[in-house]
């Protein structure tokens, strides 16, 4: 299988040797069914679409967009829980699409999950031990109670847990406590990658830090590679190597965690960046922060062309007419815009005032120019990934009555009439 860099994937991180994880042109939809005797599909969701990276060995790639863009479902699919719509997943050049559970369960050794709920995540009705020592027992790693106690003892002690509170329950736990749980759960197999996704969004801000170092000494002590999913800015700037900035189901920029911060090219990203509130409160009033408007259109109907451009300012304020006419007609590709920087953007520029980290004359010239005149037949008529055939659509939103029955598909009333 090809890498995923050759298309729309993630920079690659130089001086790594092949990737250990390759994700490929992936996409993820959900049918929409109406309710009644007879489910008649009605439409489909676009959660994930065409999104590729590359993870290699004991590195952090962190995937970050405001919810409902797509990225615990990508965390999901990667690890064979939802099975893909289209595209590939390769662990160590093999190919997991498609897999049956008992053909994945070896793969299961070396790549785990850390959920984000870790209040929801853990049986109440089993002890910490019979919790860090099922999947041991699951796989056969469970050599005896002398033998097996020893190491859930010692996975205890490596995530700052007492290794003497192995009787207790989960709910005798703080959280920061139970996603140590949790970690030590997923270390278990001794595996070599970690799918985290939002592992520090539901703890108080004073126990993410003790979370966050955490894996960072596990990911030293055991070379561990990290995907790592969240939508906080300040985590990910402190334990990312590389950056996939996704929204609506598509990802829009990708770079070195420093190059992102420092040079973010997408109108989406550095909204984003704008967000983040700056140390200095004279600079932090100065500011001019990016205001997004309107709401982020139906994963159901996305808007043709650019996804982004329902709510991007640089469409709304600084093109004209017949650059708009690219943004609404054409996909813009995830392409070279900077040196290792990728952004989707048909005019991406780099920005380096959102948080004042660099000088102006440290900034190297952009790689791309702006596209001129109108958009050719082929590119106007050029089917959008992800997409039907037909006339670009304008977004519409999800009505309420859309609920997820028991086989986890969509269902409405919207087709009953």
């Amino acid at each position: 299988m090809s890498s995923a860099l050759e298309t729309n994937g993630a920079t690659p991180a130089r001086g790594r040797g092949e990737p250990v994880l390759s994700v490929h042109g992936v996409s993820k939809h959900f049918p929409i069914r109406s309710k009644g005797l007879v489910r008649r599909k009605v439409g489909d969701v676009h959660a994930v679409c065409d999104v590729s990276f590359d993870i290699h060995e004991n590195e952090t790639l962190c995937v970050v967009g405001e919810s409902g863009c797509g990225k615990s479902t990508t965390g999901r699919v990667v690890l064979n829980l939802i099975a893909a719509s289209a595209g590939e997943v390769a662990w160590q050049g093999k190919n997991l699409t498609g897999l049956s559970d008992k053909r994945m369960r070896p793969v299961r050794r070396d790549v785990q999950i850390v959920f984000q709920d870790p209040f929801a995540s853990l049986d109440p009705r089993m002890t910490v031990h019979e919790l860090i020592a099922e999947p041991l027992k699951i796989h056969g790693e469970y050599r005896g109670d002398k033998a097996g106690g020893d190491r859930v003892r010692e996975l205890m002690a490596q995530v700052g847990l007492n290794p003497e509170h192995g009787r207790r329950y989960a709910h005798e736990f703080s959280g920061g406590q139970r996603q140590r749980i949790g970690i030590a759960r997923a270390l278990a197999l001794r595996p070599k990658l970690l799918v985290l996704d939002e592992p520090v969004s539901a703890l108080d801000v004073s126990i993410q830090a003790g979370v966050i170092n955490l894996l960072e000494d596990l990911q030293e002590e055991f070379g561990l590679s990290y995907l790592f999913i969240s939508h906080d800015l300040s985590v990910i700037r402190h334990i990312a190597d590389r950056v996939v900035v996704m929204y609506l189901g598509k990802v829009v920029e990708t770079a070195d965690v420093d190059e992102l911060f420092r040079h973010p090219s997408h109108p989406y990203t550095q909204a984003l960046m704008s967000a983040i509130p700056l140390p200095d409160p004279i600079k932090e009033r100065e500011r001019t922060r990016i205001l997004l408007t309107g709401d982020v259109p139906s994963p159901v109907n996305p808007p043709s062309g650019c996804r982004f451009r329902t709510r991007c300012p640089k469409f709304a304020n600084e093109l004209d007419n017949t650059q708009r006419e690219w943004c609404v007609n054409v996909e813009p590709p995830l392409g070279e815009k900077f040196t290792g920087h990728k952004a989707a953007c048909h005019f991406a520029a780099a920005r380096v005032d959102i948080l004042d980290t660099v000088e102006q004359d440290e900034v190297g010239p952009a790689l791309d120019t702006w596209p001129t005149g109108r958009p050719s037949d082929a590119d106007a008529s050029r089917p959008m990934a992800c997409e039907p055939d037909g006339p670009p659509r304008e977004p519409t939103r999800l009505g309420e009555d859309v609920v997820v029955d028991e086989e986890g598909e969509l269902v409405t009333d919207a087709a009953d009439s």
